[in-house]
């Protein structure tokens, strides 16, 4: 009995403890949830706040940008007078070209049987000299042009000339391949005449170029040159000229001299790369042409060669490079070899001659040369170099021919050259160079020591 009634009492308890632990449950519920919506509602005032701020940033910032840009509106005229001002500001440079030069034979005597000889195509001063120095102004003059000025100086007869050797303007960005240049400026006949001469790898011109161009063609008129977007370089161009400069001559108010040009090339792996170029120039209307004087004993006049008729030349070069890796700073090798063919028609004519004397002429010339260099350590390159000329010109009268020049002897002219370069630097070159020139009759032993150093920002050269 006793037993039962303790379990009723323990029954009895735990029904009355029950609603009271749901109560306390239900208590804790709800304070959390307020905590959590207290905390929501801090997060939410913080968010609002922040976006507060950042939006004030920002209308500060737009009243900063609009401030800026009222500033520079009102400065806008002082600035681009000021870029005005300051927007020309070329590259210049100065490249030095001293030498001494000894020869065998005097200078003076110098010949090349079967070609007139054009202006400069004399062997130079004896001693020292100051060569071929040239002074190069180049900007690009805006977005659509790049211009270039070059002035020359150079040793002739005991004084120094001064003369403006290429003045042109330049296409950039034209577009399609396409580069359009005027003014005057070196021809693209041929590999080596757009070089200028510090840039030759002898401290002398081929004798075929001496004879056909005087040194290099040189004149006024405008070049149209064309990029084919293809994997082979392929480069196709045009030239039309005054033709008032050797070896077309006399002045034409048209096109007195035009050529036509074509390269290709590529590479052969990353150590090997070749060039092949075709070039033709042609001046069908040249009147007054005079090359090389001739003086009789006794008389005081020189008699001067004067051709008028047309003239043509044929042209074919080539270039092969090899440097080790692709790398052509430690040591590379550059062959180079160039042909050209010359046919005139027309007629010759002795100036100052009395009575005077003419004839009707045909002529024939063609002249090659090769030559090879290697640089075998990153500061001495070494170079060897062999001209050839032949020809076979006609005319009415042989006596006129042999004043003129035109009449070749008998004799081939060709050339044995090497040359010996040590390069300080990438601005500076010392060359000691040796000629057999076998020119005319008498062998002449050339010697030249020449210094050339750069001054100044240059562009870089050609292929």
């Amino acid at each position: 009995m006793r037993t039962t009634i303790l379990a009723a009492s323990v029954a009895l308890a735990l029904s009355y403890s029950h609603p009271v632990l749901a109560a306390n449950d239900l208590s804790s519920l709800k304070e959390q949830l307020d905590q959590l919506k207290l905390n929501y509602e801090q997060r939410i005032q913080a968010l609002e706040s922040r976006l507060k701020v950042a939006e004030n940033n920002a209308t500060h910032a737009k009243t900063k940008v609009k401030q800026i840009e009222e500033t520079v509106k009102k400065s806008s005229a002082p600035q681009t007078a000021l870029k005005t001002q300051n927007s020309f500001n070329p590259a210049i440079s100065l490249i030095l070209d001293g030498r001494y030069a000894s020869f065998s034979h005097k200078p003076g005597e110098y010949e090349l049987p079967g070609f007139a000889l054009g202006g400069e195509s004399g062997l130079g001063e004896e001693g020292i000299s100051l060569g071929h120095t040239e002074i190069v102004a180049s900007a690009n003059i805006d977005d659509k042009f790049y211009g270039q000025a070059t002035i020359a100086l150079h040793d002739h007869e005991g004084s120094t000339d001064i003369e403006l050797e290429e003045a042109f303007i330049q296409t950039l960005g034209l577009g399609n391949g396409v580069t359009v240049k005027a003014g005057r400026f070196l021809s693209a006949m041929g590999y080596l005449n757009e070089q200028h001469e510090h840039a030759w790898d002898f401290a002398d011109a081929p004798l075929i170029y001496r004879g056909l161009f005087g040194s290099q063609l040189l004149d006024d008129g405008l070049q149209i040159n064309y990029i084919a977007p293809t994997d082979t370089f392929l480069q196709l161009g045009a030239e039309a000229f005054k033709g008032s400069s050797f070896p077309a001559g006399g002045e034409s108010g048209n096109v007195g001299a035009w050529t036509a040009f074509a390269n290709i090339g590529g590479d052969i792996g990353i150590e090997h790369s070749w060039l092949l170029g075709l070039n033709h120039w042609q001046a069908n209307d040249i009147d007054g042409r005079t090359s090389g004087g001739h003086q009789h004993e006794g008389e005081e006049e020189v008699e001067t060669p004067s051709f008028t008729g047309k003239s043509k030349i044929n042209s074919l070069d080539f270039v092969y490079k090899w440097a080790p890796n692709g790398n052509p700073s430690q040591q590379n090798f550059k062959f180079q070899f160039e042909y050209f063919d010359r046919r005139e028609e027309g007629v010759i004519t002795m100036l100052n001659s009395d009575p005077l004397e003419a004839t009707s002429y045909d002529g024939h010339q063609n002249g090659w040369y090769a030559q090879a260099v290697h640089q075998f350590k990153p500061q001495w390159r070494v170079g060897l170099r062999y001209d050839q000329l032949d020809s076979s010109n006609s005319g009415a009268d042989a006596d006129i021919l042999e004043e003129a020049g035109l009449d070749n002897e008998g004799h081939t002219p060709k050339r044995y050259s090497a040359m010996v370069e040590w390069l300080p630097s990438e601005f500076s070159r010392i060359r000691l160079q040796f000629n057999r020139d076998q020119s005319y009759d008498n062998t002449d032993n050339q010697l030249f020591l020449q210094y050339t150093y750069s001054l100044g920002s240059h562009g870089s050269h050609q292929y």
